[in-house]
């Protein structure tokens, strides 16, 4: 009773937290599908984070009066799966993002090793603090920044680039290539060393 743990104690703790990372996660990442608008993500998200919770909750509540340390592991499974929940998000990079690059001469060029990659790009001139800048803007998928911000930083060092949600577009293009780090094709793996 109170504080004291013992293994049952533990044990079931440690399952609470866990769960807890689960469930929490499957929250964000649903909270994410549904600023989106990805609706039935959203809606198994939903249904397994409630099933989760409701286990979670019941065994807690039953048991708080006789082991209250059951308390300290949902509150920790809790503020872990917030964390959990945006670092998997991240990695999965749901959705479209409006990507704008700003370089002061290099413009041409990046819109063009862009264009070339397959990616869609609508470039503007504009006027800066200091004069004449390009302006690129390119609707892409998250997950295709990983290549797309190396090769606007290999044309240009000292672009600068803003990236914001775009929720829907009416057309994207996938692009044509997207480069595998660390991969060559198949020639390198048939080249003699």
């Amino acid at each position: 009773m109170g504080w004291s743990v013992d293994g049952q104690t533990l044990m079931t703790g440690l399952i609470i937290f866990m769960a807890r990372i689960c469930d929490v996660s499957l929250g964000t990442i649903r909270t994410l599908a549904i600023v989106q608008g990805r609706t039935l993500i959203a809606f198994l998200l939903g249904f397994f984070e409630v099933l989760v919770w409701i286990a979670i909750v019941s065994t807690v509540v039953h048991r708080i009066k006789e082991a209250p340390i059951l308390a300290f592991f949902y509150a920790l499974g809790f503020a872990t799966g917030n964390v959990v929940g945006i670092l998997v998000e991240r990695r999965l990079a749901f959705g479209l993002i409006v990507l704008r690059i700003i370089t002061r001469d290099k413009g041409p060029a990046i819109a063009e090793r862009l264009r070339c990659l397959g990616q869609a790009v609508t470039s503007f001139v504009g006027e800066g603090k200091l004069g004449q800048v390009n302006e690129l803007y390119a609707v892409c998928r998250r997950r295709d920044l990983k290549w797309l911000l190396p090769v606007v930083k290999e044309e240009d060092a000292d672009a600068f680039y803003i990236t914001e949600q775009a929720r829907e577009a009416s057309k994207t293009l996938q692009p044509i290539c997207q480069p595998l780090s660390g991969w060559n094709g198949w020639s390198s793996v048939f080249k003699k060393k």
